[in-house]
């Protein structure tokens, strides 16, 4: 594992527990760290998250995400030891709706390709 990886990893560790224990706003969604995105000199840190719910529910915890930018950014810096803390950016991330979605589509074709029941049939002797 290389030391972008595994700085990777601990950002995406440590924003999720910064979101769970730390930020009170009402506005944060049931939402989940899904993915971190840093660039090679660990400057940049792009941050998926997703959120139980609907569209509405990703806008107000995009803006309380945006809001708690620079509180997020301090914690992370205390918590992670490199030499300059990454300037985060939050990207919503809907992969988990749609591959929800594709497995529904797969099912209702399952269904209407599935043949029906065979019924017996009794050949005449």
């Amino acid at each position: 594992m290389s030391r972008q990886d595994r700085v990777k990893e601990a950002i995406r560790r440590e924003v999720s527990l910064i979101l769970h224990d730390e930020l009170k706003d009402p506005r944060l969604g049931f939402v989940t760290i899904t993915d971190v995105e840093l660039t090679p000199d660990l400057r940049y840190a792009k941050i998926f998250f997703s959120v139980l719910g609907k569209e509405e529910d990703y806008k107000k915890t995009q803006i309380a995400l945006n809001s708690a930018l620079g509180f997020i950014r301090k914690l992370l810096a205390e918590r992670i030891n490199l030499r300059f803390a990454p300037e985060i950016i939050f990207r919503e991330d809907h992969s988990s709706e749609y591959s929800v979605r594709i497995e529904e589509v797969l099912n209702q074709l399952k269904e209407k390709n599935e043949p029906k029941k065979s019924r017996r049939t009794h050949k005449a002797k």
